[in-house]
């Protein structure tokens, strides 16, 4: 069976996007993109064999010149979950319209390796609410945003947590790594 893993970045006050994020405009975001955290990233990112995120997650990328139908990690097949999207899926895209938990539950018992969530919020918060996610890898950024979007959503979770690794890194950034103890 498929693990999936969120791995995002996150506020210590739990939220995966501030205002700059959400506009587009990352030089308004308080989110740290330089750093030692950014090339671990880049190479953590190889050992996923698919990318699954929400609509806002994937129509982010547009801010940046992608097009509807682009993968926005090359080499990694990408799951969109979207009801309003309009694409095309081809080989490295492939849009996804209805019960995504349903889709995600058929993935994870396919398959073998990684799946990597990257967001959103609110399809995490659907996933982690059906006891999907396997792992979470967060990126806590040294900043307090006090709104944005939550790690989970609107979803409220009551979780156990074991933490099987922890990374520090000198601009402050520190991914913990936790395995999910569902109850």
């Amino acid at each position: 069976m498929a693990e999936l893993i969120y791995h995002v970045a996150v506020s210590l006050d739990h939220f995966i996007a501030d205002q700059g994020i959400i506009d587009g405009d990352i030089s308004n975001s308080l989110f740290l993109f330089e750093g030692e955290h950014v090339p671990d990233f880049l190479t953590e990112i190889q050992q996923y064999d698919a990318v699954l995120m929400g609509r806002k997650t994937y129509e982010f990328g547009f801010h940046f010149g992608a097009k509807p139908g682009e993968p926005g990690y090359k080499g990694l097949k990408h799951y969109i979950f979207s009801n309003s999207l309009q694409f095309e899926s081809n080989e490295e895209v492939e849009l996804i319209k209805g019960n995504a938990v349903e889709f995600i539950e058929n993935l994870k018992q396919q398959g073998e390796g990684k799946l990597w969530l990257c967001g959103g919020g609110e399809l995490a918060g659907n996933l982690i609410k059906h006891k999907l996610i396997d792992r979470l890898v967060l990126k806590v950024n040294p900043i307090i945003i006090g709104e944005g979007i939550p790690l989970f959503g609107s979803v409220k979770p009551l979780l156990k947590l074991d933490l099987i690794e922890m990374t520090q890194y000198p601009n402050g950034v520190i991914k913990p790594t936790y395995k999910i103890i569902y109850t």
